[in-house]
């Protein structure tokens, strides 16, 4: 008698960087292609009146009109969704356009969020000056005070919102915790994980219900384009999804091509991210100028312990304060680098840097900039992928030189 053939064994979760260049795509595409094809049209068309009524009634996976869906936006949005591990994504145009439509989508006149203190600037306006004219009121707590967050819930709190790794000051979400609190109460969490990425945090792993991303950062990764997505279930995402259409807050079709190419070396990307990061904070720990670095890659950071436990690497933004110096001695540093650009965002293969006083606070007041944890001295960097070696050298060379 035979032997019957043993079971196959269950097929291994593909790695990270194979992911980034094969989920979500037709191995075979249109016109034999390696790479998907860019559809520049605003609108698809049907055989015939059967065909349309066919496509309304049995809500066939097809387009009709360029401002509810691209053929490669799905492409792109089933790649997020792999990489993140969860189960759909919806990409806007922005990731701030990815906030306000999720946020306007949940939330109704009387309905309340709380979110942690240490976030994008944006985020906060528009949750305090736009959203509180439609009858939504705001909550702010210290970041990481979990004690905080529970107490500021009441019945009419509808969701729970926090960055992790935060803007500028990197502190990092418990995400248990944080997670624990929104199941206690039945409210839904939302984790902007644009510095983190699906690299180095998985929060939908922790249970979180919403993760976003501003794309144009680490995901595109080339300082070129401008995109925002949020992944979560399909359930949660559809009236998200429908808003979006409405508001009209889509990528172009070449903007989805970047997107989709940058997204394929994401993960290469994102380890020499990584090491610059980690050993650039390393070295300003060490440097005679410093008075404090913010990186959860240091042994001395606040929620190292945490990023350890729940981070594969920390990242390349490193936010540092300069001993001593006034705003316009910070400046001087600033201008005293040869590698790093003068200019906001963060995330793509050049070197970024900048104050955040000038570039995000520079209207506020002293007492609001105080605030929010800015000081006149501090410097935030976005290392992008040059040699570790060099962008430590410009640095010392700056420090020296003013």
């Amino acid at each position: 008698m035979a032997e019957k053939p043993s079971a196959a064994p269950p097929a291994a979760r593909p790695g990270l960087s194979t992911i980034a260049v094969h989920a979500g795509e037709d191995r075979q595409k249109l016109g034999d292609a390696m790479t998907d094809p860019i559809f520049c049209t605003s609108t698809y068309t049907f055989a015939d009146t059967r065909a349309a009524i066919d496509f309304i009634e049995q809500k066939q996976p097809r387009e009709e009109y360029g401002r509810y869906g691209n053929p490669s936006e799905k492409v792109v949005e089933r790649k997020l969704a792999a990489l993140d591990g969860g189960e759909a994504a919806l990409l806007f145009a922005t990731g701030m356009s990815a906030f306000v439509g999720l946020l306007m989508a949940r939330l109704s006149a009387g309905d309340e969020v709380v979110f942690f203190d240490e976030c994008y600037h944006r985020s906060r306006e528009f949750c305090t000056k736009h959203l509180s004219r439609f009858g939504v009121r705001t909550r702010q707590v210290p970041a990481c005070d979990y004690d905080a967050m529970e107490a500021a819930i009441t019945p009419s709190t509808k969701l729970l919102i926090s960055e992790s790794p935060t803007n500028p000051h990197l502190s990092v979400v418990d995400l248990e915790r944080f997670v624990a609190i929104g199941r206690r109460h039945k409210i839904e969490t939302l984790i902007d994980a644009t510095l983190g990425t699906p690299y180095n945090v998985r929060p939908l792993e922790a249970g979180v219900d919403y993760v976003l991303h501003s794309a144009t950062k680490y995901l595109g990764g080339h300082n070129d384009l401008l995109a925002g997505a949020i992944i979560a279930t399909t359930e949660k995402l559809e009236p998200i999804r429908k808003l979006r259409g409405i508001m009209g807050a889509i990528s172009s079709p070449h903007n989805i091509y970047l997107l989709e190419r940058g997204l394929k070396t994401f993960p290469l990307r994102m380890e020499q991210h990584n090491r610059n990061g980690q050993a650039v904070a390393e070295f300003l720990a060490s440097h005679p100028r410093i008075e404090r670095v913010y990186y959860p890659g240091l042994a001395d950071h606040p929620y190292h312990q945490i990023a350890r436990a729940q981070m594969r690497g920390f990242g390349g933004l490193v936010t540092f304060a300069v001993k001593g110096a006034d705003w316009r001695a910070t400046a001087r540093v600033v201008d005293a680098v040869r590698l790093p650009r003068i200019g906001p965002s963060l995330g793509g293969v050049e070197s970024l840097i900048e104050q955040p006083l000038v570039m995000s606070y520079y209207e506020c007041t002293p007492e609001e900039r105080r605030r929010f944890g800015i000081a006149d001295n501090m410097i935030r960097l976005s290392c992008g992928v040059e040699n570790t070696e060099d962008l430590i050298a410009d640095l010392a060379q700056a420090l020296d030189a003013v």
